[in-house]
């Protein structure tokens, strides 16, 4: 069974996350910044979910997200910010 990122937006925050049985265990938020550009301020994840790769599946949802829609990631976060800048082939949404 994969796991399901599930993601929620308003006109100007969002957030990526993952639930079980109606409990959020894992989630990474956003505030739009103008028309093409996302700031990712938080990534939260459960100590039940250590270990399991949550935290990179997250980020790379939001790398799908921002190719998809055109956009810009500016990582706050430092998770995400070390998490992006590690891996090559996600610098085009920088």
């Amino acid at each position: 069974m994969g796991t399901i990122i599930q993601q929620q937006e308003t006109e100007n925050k969002g957030s990526f996350y993952f639930e079980k049985e109606g409990e959020r265990l894992a989630e990474m938020t956003f505030s739009k910044a103008g028309p093409d550009k996302i700031i990712i301020d938080h990534t939260e994840v459960s100590d039940t979910l250590r270990g399991t790769g949550m935290g990179l599946k997250l980020v790379e949802h939001a790398v799908e997200y921002a190719r998809k829609n055109k956009v810009k990631i500016i990582p706050l976060c430092p998770f995400a910010k070390a998490t992006l800048k590690r891996n090559e082939e996600w610098k085009d949404v920088l």
